[in-house]
């Protein structure tokens, strides 16, 4: 009996864990949680209605994503990224995620093609939404990228998209030719429907890399 009830309180723990991770990632790419930004345990708590000791290790397991960082005497904060960080990021995705879209070439089926270009309609059809938009990007790019059935590879584009994504949003509202680019993703399809796993790699890594330069210079003064 003992055990049984062990058991329980760690998988009620371990929800709890789960459900501030969640909480905390959603609101720091959301923009709610802004950059440099210091998190109180206590008032995350209070607002989730449970005790520091989730959020406290929901903290842990996001600084190990490197989206926040822990300080002795300061607590949690959110991370800020340079020039060159930003830079690193987009690298990083362009890498794994040309390596996701080239494993999912051999595993995509016409009705998740199907999906992929409704999530693409539905992101042009966000339009000047710029905060729709960048939801709806994720979305698209998630989709493909899970396809490739590499759990590790899609947890750490995720947690690359959480870290640029505050960024994006602020670019997007800046930058009006940011969302014109229906174009580029469909030609992400184009390289899909030729079934040839380089031209789906290269096609991914160039459409990221692309977006570099004028991300870059968009970023806000002082970043």
């Amino acid at each position: 009996m003992d055990t049984d009830l062990h058991r329980v309180a760690n998988a009620h723990q371990l929800s709890a864990v789960q459900e501030a991770y969640a909480f905390i990632d959603n609101r720091i790419r959301s923009g709610v949680y802004a950059a440099g930004q210091r998190l109180v345990a206590d008032d995350i708590a209070a607002e989730l209605s449970m005790s520091r000791m989730p959020v406290r290790e929901a903290f842990r397991r996001l600084a190990g994503d490197g989206v926040i960082m822990l300080r002795a005497n300061r607590g949690a904060i959110v991370t800020s990224l340079g020039e060159q960080d930003v830079r690193e990021v987009f690298e990083m995705r362009a890498a794994l995620e040309g390596l996701a879209a080239g494993n999912a070439v051999a595993r995509i089926k016409p009705s998740q093609m199907r999906d992929l270009e409704l999530l693409l309609e539905r992101m042009e059809e966000a339009n000047l939404e710029h905060q729709t938009w960048v939801t709806r990007h994720r979305e698209f790019h998630e989709y493909l990228t899970d396809l490739a059935g590499m759990p590790r590879v899609s947890r750490q584009i995720a947690v690359l998209h959480t870290v640029i994504e505050p960024y994006m949003r602020v670019w997007v509202s800046r930058e009006v030719n940011s969302m014109q680019s229906k174009a580029c993703h469909e030609h992400i399809l184009e390289a899909l429907r030729t079934g040839e796993r380089e031209v789906v790699e290269q096609a991914l890594r160039t459409h990221v890399l692309s977006t570099i330069p004028p991300f870059a210079g968009c970023l806000p003064p002082g970043v």
